[in-house]
């Protein structure tokens, strides 16, 4: 069986291939992206961090991750995708490295977080570097099979810290890189840009220029700074709170954080082949209205157990299915000569909106003593998303509207 792909025929296989290949790359550098918010209380310990300095070195990530997204996107739309994504793994080999053997001041670890926000821009080469190898019916697909690789932080949460008790840091660290320098040299030898893929003609500045002037490109970083960046506050705040609200163990509280970043990505997955079906518009209002009735579900205190269980576990799956509508939304709306710079716009709205929301949740936390007013502002965000995507989102037939 065979489709087209870049105003080409290439066969499905290969364009799965490459897929298997993105999702596979895109889900180990967010493990490695998401390193230091597993270890944050050793190395509170270890270096004697108060709370606000420990806050910071877990945000530091996110906050660089932001302006390498942009940057590589821009570099994916000039270089392909299979050179870009390659590199990025190479790249956030270092901090990795270092983080594992050089982490002897405060100073140094605000370093190696800040060079590690290189990982999370493995988003903005991956997703154009997939979607130019499907057509317009089924990049929905494609970017959500990709997305579902921010499992990888999931990962990272879970056995992290498993790794560093059986091996040590030094030895998880030295592990990880290895396998993300193996990632770049497979990616690199293997992986293919679609056929007939071109760098775009004109000036770098100018595509910049005109990609930041697209309507649609601010619409796409505001839904998935709340989309993705709900995603990674639950990650983030889900230890604590099942363990304070609900009384579970530590070990009970990861299982169940890991088992929300899999409905998440399972979600994720599920938003993109509807977009394909539905429309990338009318999955992410569905997803944003989801996320706010199931919020207000949570404000109202569900019993621990199998209500509290499936208020969380839908809540995942309605900020996973805007997390994969948003980005079908971009393969959808905008030229493909500019996915790279758009996805990387949309890409930092993530990585910046996943850095208010952990900090906004501890700060409720600490002053009322449960997450309640923190769901109230999720619902009450997202519902006002609901209707600002039912009404201008639809503008997607228009680049520019």
């Amino acid at each position: 069986m065979r489709t087209h792909a870049a105003g080409r025929t290439t066969r499905i296989g290969t364009a799965g291939g490459n897929l298997a290949l993105a999702t596979a790359a895109f889900t180990l550098t967010l493990w490695a992206w998401n390193l230091i918010a597993p270890l944050s209380r050793s190395y509170a310990g270890a270096l004697g961090l108060t709370g606000a300095q420990t806050t910071v070195l877990v945000a530091l990530p996110a906050l660089s991750g932001a302006v390498a997204l942009v940057v590589v996107g821009v570099l994916t739309d000039r270089l392909g995708g299979r050179v870009s994504l390659a590199a990025v793994c190479a790249a956030t080999a270092v901090p990795t490295f270092l983080l594992g053997v050089a982490s002897t001041s405060y100073g140094l670890l605000v370093l190696w977080a800040l060079l590690l926000g290189v990982a999370g821009a493995s988003f903005a080469a991956g997703l154009p570097f997939v979607a130019s190898w499907y057509p317009s019916g089924r990049r929905g697909f494609a970017t959500g099979v990709f997305g579902a690789g921010m499992f990888g932080m999931g990962l990272s949460t879970y056995l992290t810290p498993r790794l560093v008790t059986a091996v040590g840091a030094a030895g998880t660290h030295l592990a990880l890189c290895a396998a993300l320098v193996a990632m770049g040299v497979v990616t690199w030898v293997f992986g293919r840009d679609a056929p007939g893929w071109r760098p775009p003609p004109g000036a770098p500045r100018i595509r910049v220029r005109d990609a930041f002037g697209l309507a649609v490109a601010w619409r796409a970083a505001l839904l998935y700074a709340v989309a993705f960046g709900g995603v990674v506050a639950f990650t983030t705040a889900l230890p604590t709170a099942l363990t304070t609200d609900h009384a579970y163990t530590a070990a009970e509280a990861a299982s169940r954080t890991t088992g929300f970043a899999v409905v998440a990505m399972l979600a994720r997955a599920c938003g993109g082949l509807l977009s394909d079906r539905i429309g990338a518009a009318r999955v992410c209002v569905a997803s944003f209205a989801g996320t706010g009735v199931f919020a207000v579900a949570l404000a109202l205190h569900p019993l621990a157990g199998f209500l509290a269980g499936a208020a969380f576990t839908l809540v995942a799956a309605s900020l996973g299915l805007g997390t994969g509508g948003v980005m079908a939304l971009v393969a959808e709306a905008v030229d493909p000569r500019q996915v790279g710079t758009v996805s990387g716009m949309a890409g930092a709205g993530g990585a910046l909106g996943g850095l208010l929301p952990p900090v906004l949740l501890t700060v409720v936390h600490r002053a009322t003593g449960e997450y309640t007013l923190g769901f109230v502002l999720l619902a009450v965000t997202a519902l006002a998303l609901a209707v600002y995507a039912a009404r201008t989102v639809r503008a997607r037939s228009s680049p520019g509207g």
